[in-house]
């Protein structure tokens, strides 16, 4: 993990088309701001885990020879 230290409206790129801006600083929190391509997702860790977990149990519940039946 690289740690870097920003101030408010300092950035960080990754790659050449991924920057992050440090919007405001209150607190224990800070705004961040993300400006990425579109086929770029974005996702809040909590969110992208339970998208991971939906997508799993939907997987799992799969069952291949029932959906082939149900093709035919």
């Amino acid at each position: 993990m690289l740690a870097l230290t920003r101030k408010a409206n300092e950035s960080i790129m990754i790659g050449s088309d991924i920057e992050v801006t440090i919007l405001e600083i209150r607190g224990e929190q800070i705004k961040l701001g993300i400006s990425a391509p579109k086929s770029v997702p974005v996702y809040r860790k909590e969110v992208y885990v339970q998208i991971q977990d939906a997508n799993k149990e939907a997987a799992d519940q799969q069952n291949p020879v029932d959906a082939l039946k149900k093709l035919f």
